[in-house]
């Protein structure tokens, strides 16, 4: 693991506590004028964003309809918040190992706390950076 240089540019390094949530979850992009739909709403965690070009959708992978092209699964990590919006350098903290180490994630922020998203094949290898980045896996 690196070690940041000691500088003004260097963000204030958070030691977070973070649990995985149960389900699998996919990604998707609808049309920016798909009306949201009934399945997209259910599960422990979900989000919707419309914006002008897209829809996107993150929910549990088995709300999603067969006829809808989903390749991957992915674990979705719930940072223990709230943060307050002052604080900076919060997801920072988090992502920042996962960045260093190659490991891609999908990142979400509520008004609370944050939610980190990593394709399946890489959650064992996640999840052990950053508890050597110093973050905490609770149950």
């Amino acid at each position: 693991m690196q070690t940041p240089d000691k500088d003004d540019s260097t963000p204030a390094r958070h030691h977070l506590k973070f649990r995985q949530l149960r389900a699998r979850y996919a990604i998707l992009k609808l049309q920016p004028e798909t009306p949201i739909p009934a399945w997209a709403a259910n599960g422990e965690f979900t989000s919707i964003t419309r914006a002008s070009n897209e829809l996107s959708i993150v929910c549990p992978a088995e709300n999603v309809p067969r006829n809808l092209h989903s390749p991957e699964r992915w674990i979705c990590l719930k940072l223990e918040g709230p943060f307050a919006f002052s604080l900076t350098g919060v997801l920072l903290s988090f992502i920042g190992p996962l960045s260093r180490n190659g490991v891609p994630i999908f990142a979400l922020s509520t008004y609370d706390t944050d939610y980190v998203l990593i394709q399946e094949e890489f959650a064992q290898t996640a999840v052990s950076i950053l508890q050597q980045a110093g973050h905490e896996l609770i149950p």
